[in-house]
């Protein structure tokens, strides 16, 4: 095996649940052999922009209000352009997740939103690969990726239960997605040190 690719996750939760999410993407590129940091975007602090420049691969999450991120992670983004004037995050690998009340809530809007900062960034996005879940008279709700997303992973709580609500077939397809970015970002930085060679 190639050596630990280091994925970051930088995300923004208001009221726990995608701090679940987060979580769970962790646990997901830890299991699959990351090295793996959790950074708040409201709390960043300059070691931890550092820490995004040095990482293989960022992973961009925020709960969805009102059809986008929060407006905590859009401080962040904009703060992200002092990385886009010198390409600091040039060819990493990106990802997202997100988390919202409704089954839909305009989370795609979110995760596009998050394609576009990294598109912007020069990242390589990696999607969730996976099939959609529930969507047939054999499906169940406990169906990984059971809101049937594909740029990102998609997460659904009630408005009116906390972080511990967040539905176990979610929590899964969010590690599923830790996985893959792990394996891609492995693929990925083992060819481009095959290439340089």
């Amino acid at each position: 095996m190639s050596a630990s690719p280091v994925v970051a996750i930088a995300y923004h939760s208001g009221f726990g649940h995608t701090a679940v999410v987060a979580e769970a993407v962790r646990a997901g590129a830890a299991d699959a052999g990351a090295t793996v940091h959790l950074v708040k975007v409201d709390e960043i602090t300059e070691a931890q922009w550092e820490l995004l420049d040095s990482a293989d691969a960022i992973v961009f999450g925020s709960p969805t209000y009102m059809g986008t991120a929060s407006g905590a992670f859009h401080v962040f983004a904009e703060a992200s352009s002092k990385r886009w004037f010198t390409r600091a995050w040039q060819d990493k690998i990106a990802a997202g997740f997100t988390n919202s009340a409704s089954k839909s809530g305009d989370k795609l809007h979110t995760l596009q939103y998050f394609q576009t900062l990294a598109a912007q960034q020069g990242m390589h996005w990696v999607n969730l690969g996976l099939f959609p879940g529930w969507n047939s008279s054999t499906g169940s709700e406990n169906d990984l990726n059971r809101l049937g997303f594909f740029a990102g992973a998609a997460a659904q709580t009630n408005s009116d239960e906390g972080p511990e609500a967040v539905h176990k077939a979610d929590i899964a397809t969010a590690e599923h997605l830790g996985r893959r970015v792990t394996e891609t970002t492995r693929a990925f930085t083992a060819g481009r040190a095959a290439v340089a060679a």
